[in-house]
C-alpha cells in the first residue's frame, strides 16, 4: 500500500530519549516514538498533496493510523485529514467524529477542530450539528464545537458562537473552559466590541478562566 513506507520511515526515525520527554509533556497519556514536528511531516507531506491532486480520501490510512499505540502516527492521521479537507463532503463530518473520540487529548482534537471547521465553512448546513455537537456528554466533541470558528475572522457566524458557548457555560472542565476562552479571544482580534458585551452579558455564568482568555485582546 502507497502508505506502508511512511509507516516504516516514521519507525526510523524513533528517539527513545525525546520520546521520554515528549510523553512527560503529554502527561504520559501516549506513547511517543520521539520525533520532532518538521521531520515527521517531512515523512508524508508529499504523498498527502498527491492524495489532494488526486481528490482521493483514504480513510483506511487514517483508521491504521488511529489503531497504533505512538502518538506520531495518531497526528500522522490528523495531518492528512487537514491536507485533504478541502476534498471532504457533509458525509464525512461523522468519520471526523469517529476520530475526535478516538485516543482523545487536545493535541490530536484540536488538530481536528480545523478539519471539521473547514466542512461547516464549506457546507453551511452543518451548522445544527454543531449545535447538537455541543449538547453532547463527550467533552472533546463539544469542545470542537465550542472551536470550530476559530480563524474564521469575518466569516464569523456570531449567533452559533453564542448558542454554541451558552450550551457549556457555568460547567467546571477545565478544557471546556479553555475552549470558551479561545474562541472569544480569537474572534476579539476581529470583533472585540462583540465579545466584550458577550462576556459583559454572561459572566456570571462564565469560568474565570474563560474570561480571563476571552479578554486578553480587549
Amino acid at each position: 500500500m502507497w502508505y506502508e513506507d511512511i509507516f516504516k520511515q516514521l519507525e526510523e526515525l524513533r528517539d527513545p530519549v525525546r520520546a521520554v520527554q515528549m510523553e512527560a509533556y503529554m502527561r504520559n497519556q501516549f506513547p511517543f516514538l520521539g520525533i520532532a514536528a518538521a521531520p515527521r511531516k517531512a515523512v508524508y507531506q508529499k504523498e498527502f498533496r498527491k492524495a489532494l491532486k488526486e481528490r482521493i480520501i483514504d480513510f483506511h490510512f487514517v483508521e491504521i493510523c488511529f489503531s497504533k499505540s505512538e502518538r506520531e502516527f495518531h497526528y500522522a492521521g490528523v495531518d492528512y485529514l487537514l491536507a485533504v479537507q478541502s476534498i471532504l463532503l457533509p458525509e464525512d463530518l461523522m468519520k471526523i467524529k469517529k476520530y475526535i473520540m478516538m485516543k482523545s487529548w487536545w493535541d490530536t482534537v484540536d488538530g481536528l477542530d480545523g478539519v471539521v471547521g473547514s466542512l461547516v465553512l464549506c457546507y453551511p448546513e452543518l451548522k445544527e450539528t454543531m449545535v447538537e455537537w455541543s449538547l453532547e456528554d463527550n467533552i472533546w466533541i463539544r469542545r470542537v464545537a465550542i472551536d470550530h470558528q476559530l480563524l474564521f475572522k469575518e466569516k464569523t457566524d456570531t449567533n452559533l458562537l453564542a448558542k454554541i458557548i451558552k450550551n457549556n457555560l457555568n460547567d467546571t472542565e477545565f478544557f471546556i473552559n479553555k475552549a470558551i476562552g479561545w474562541s472569544l479571544r480569537d474572534y476579539s482580534k476581529s470583533n472585540p466590541e462583540w465579545v466584550t458585551n458577550f462576556i459583559n452579558e454572561n459572566k456570571s455564568l462564565m469560568a474565570p478562566l474563560s474570561i480571563r482568555e476571552g479578554s486578553k485582546y480587549i
